[in-house]
């Protein structure tokens, strides 16, 4: 039985994989943007354990979060699910919606989060080929660029904690049918929660895997041919990683673990 949280598990894939984990006795913690989708998040899943509460636009609430965590912790895995496909507005600190919920918090709970957990598991997407990969005008960052960064962040921290023994791996769940994606998505959805399973607990083909980027519940290659299958190799780039890194510490004040 692993202890497992989930950002952005009120709706979607991150509730979708809660339910899924919660079946296979596994103690899952969910999170919602607000107390009304908290409550939400409970009616829909009632074997989670709890519901964390944070709105993630807000980089002082993404720290409280990660405090919280700190406090119910360890934990064995955590997944960087949350995220918008198009940002509205700025968080409480003048940071654009969008890069903070799907760039700025996973790099927040990941480099906060003490002790780590075992296995951290970010969420990609074939539109990050569209992604800016010279990171310029990082704060302008639409949902493709983001997702670039969030392979960015998953290979950087496979480095970073592979001497803690954790683990950090990129899930593309694929075009499946989500609030996000679109209703007319036509991707397998079990095939994309089986893969969530897979990386959550870390065993068969998962076991001791990091800084791979998973489709159906294999892992690809740079340049790989095949959208879904592959990713871009500017993401494996150090230079473009530790450059992303050094921008989100400046954004943040969060310095890397």
């Amino acid at each position: 039985m692993a202890r497992i949280f989930i950002t952005g598990s009120s709706d979607g894939l991150g509730l979708r994989s809660a339910k899924a984990l919660t079946k296979r006795g596994h103690d899952v913690y969910l999170h919602a943007r607000n107390s009304q989708r908290a409550e939400d998040a409970r009616a829909a899943c009632p074997d989670a354990k709890d519901v964390f509460v944070a709105d993630l636009t807000s980089t002082e609430e993404t720290k409280a979060l990660a405090a919280k965590l700190n406090q119910t912790g360890p934990w064995d895995t955590i997944i960087q699910n949350a995220g918008v496909m198009y940002g509205v507005g700025k968080g409480k600190e003048g940071i654009p919606a969008l890069f903070a919920i799907n760039t700025v918090a996973p790099y927040i709970l990941t480099c906060l989060v003490d002790p780590p957990p075992k296995r951290y598991i970010f969420i990609g997407s074939a539109l990050h080929y569209g992604g800016d990969s010279s990171l310029r005008n990082l704060q302008q960052s639409g949902y493709s660029d983001s997702k670039l960064h969030d392979i960015m962040l998953a290979l950087w921290f496979a480095r970073r904690l592979a001497n803690k023994g954790v683990l950090s791996n990129v899930l593309n769940p694929g075009w499946v049918p989500t609030k996000l994606s679109g209703w007319g998505a036509t991707n397998d959805m079990g095939a994309a929660i089986d893969n969530y399973v897979l990386l959550a607990e870390g065993k068969g083909v998962a076991d001791g895997v990091t800084g791979k980027y998973w489709y159906h519940s294999r892992y690809g290659s740079p340049g790989k041919s095949g959208r879904e299958t592959g990713y871009q190799t500017a993401a494996d780039d150090e230079a473009r990683q530790n450059q992303l890194i050094e921008a989100l510490e400046k954004v943040s004040g969060v310095q890397p673990p």
